[in-house]
């Protein structure tokens, strides 16, 4: 936090969210479990009413005839910062107080005996309060900036782990890129198969896509990790014995932007093609059109089978590379603190395990926010339930983000 050079609070930007994990073990997570619960809290009004004040500082200052051209500028900038987020602050005001007034009228309507009434209000009040949390939603993503990759495209890896015995890996792998290529239709992004590695018995071992539309990186960034699942394999042993399998598989979520400004010297690339196999059509294994690229200085490599053409896949698998090597600028960038890839691969040990699916309990659960989710098929499906358990994250993370800003903004003002 810094003095504006006309006597008022300017505060610096909120952090940035690209740096907010999903670890959610600090104080803050045990007391607010919604954008809500967080607008009432104490310091969150502190903070908002400085902004409002702010705000119309900001707004009387330009008005004034003695600023400069470059101050006028500084001062424009700021109350359009500030504008949106003062308004949704009043909007939000008046509903509460709307709120108190029907919670009164609830009470009197309710000593009187009128059912009737009491019904219509109680309707009223539920409206009202579904308002408020859109509103503080709202609220919070415009406190919270936008993280530089949001729009972004990816590209989408899933990875089969390891299972104490069985096959279940490979059919969840395969169940799961099937969710994201549903998720994707329901949100009517373009989902485009870079590699498919098959599985013998149906399942799947590797596949990646290239995933782009509107927020794409956005709605998927927390997905990267890994995942958990119990279940009675169909066929084999288990199956007859009842007996329930624990198996992992990995995903990863990179974002790729529209200019990646990495070098590549052809120098150090070797480039292998083969026959593509699995989800291609008529064409595959019949050519070796598809096309594997290894940068020999990190060792990364990457696959596309997915057009006819073996130029078009290697222009696809080179775009590939260059965003996985500007991956890793990002994370040395951010050597301070743990990885993005880190975060998301981890080991794929099942102690790192970022959501569970249990098909006996018809449950999914996301540990990182404790939330659990009936109906294994509908989120599977890709559609309503797995786009309601996406942004349940997302509203966590802003909150994250939000309540991380103030207790970093009350220790230096506490000077600590």
């Amino acid at each position: 936090v810094g003095l504006h050079n006309h006597g008022f609070w300017r505060p610096k930007p909120l952090l940035d969210t690209a740096r907010v994990t999903l670890s959610f073990n600090s104080w803050h997570r045990k007391n607010h479990q919604d954008s809500q619960a967080l607008w009432k809290h104490e310091a969150v009004q502190k903070y908002l009413e400085s902004l409002s004040k702010e705000y119309q500082q900001v707004s009387h200052q330009l008005s004034a005839h003695s600023l400069n051209d470059f101050e006028q500028r500084a001062l424009r900038r700021r109350c359009a910062d500030l504008s949106p987020i003062a308004a949704a602050f009043q909007e939000i005001k008046e509903a509460e107080r709307e709120v108190q007034e029907l919670e009164a009228m609830c009470t009197e309507l309710d000593t009187r005996d009128e059912k009737q009434l009491l019904e219509l209000a109680l309707e009223e009040k539920e409206s009202l309060d579904k308002k408020m949390n859109m509103l503080c939603r709202k609220l919070l993503q415009l406190l919270v900036p936008k993280e530089k990759y949001d729009r972004s495209p990816v590209i989408l890896e899933v990875t089969a782990g390891r299972t104490t015995g069985g096959d279940i890996c490979q059919q969840f792998t395969k169940e799961m890129f099937d969710m994201y290529k549903s998720y994707a239709e329901y949100k009517r992004w373009t989902f485009d198969i870079v590699n498919y590695t098959p599985a013998e018995i149906g399942g799947l071992h590797h596949a990646a896509a290239h995933i782009s539309g509107e927020n794409v990186y956005r709605h998927l960034k927390y997905e990267g990790g890994t995942h958990r699942v119990q279940r009675i394999p169909e066929t084999g042993l288990s199956s007859r014995m009842q007996r329930i399998h624990t198996g992992t598989m990995s995903v990863i979520v990179l974002p790729q932007p529209e200019e990646v400004d990495v070098k590549v010297d052809p120098k150090d690339l070797r480039i292998d093609t083969f026959r593509a196999k699995g989800a291609g059509g008529q064409h595959v294994n019949k050519t070796d059109s598809a096309v594997r690229i290894v940068h020999l200085p990190t060792g990364l490599a990457v696959e596309c089978q997915q057009e006819r053409s073996q130029q078009l896949n290697k222009e696809i698998a080179l775009r590939t590379l260059r965003a996985k090597l500007y991956q890793q600028v990002l994370e040395k960038q951010l050597s301070q603190e743990q990885s993005a890839r880190k975060l998301q691969l981890g080991t794929r040990a099942q102690s790192e395990r970022i959501r569970t699916y249990n098909f006996t309990q018809d449950r999914v659960t996301d540990h990182r926010i404790s939330y659990d989710a009936r109906n294994i098929k509908e989120i599977l499906s890709g559609k309503e339930a797995l786009d309601k358990l996406i942004n349940r994250l997302l509203e966590f993370a802003e909150i994250e983000a939000v309540t991380q800003y103030l207790e970093n903004l009350q220790a230096l003002e506490g000077g600590g």
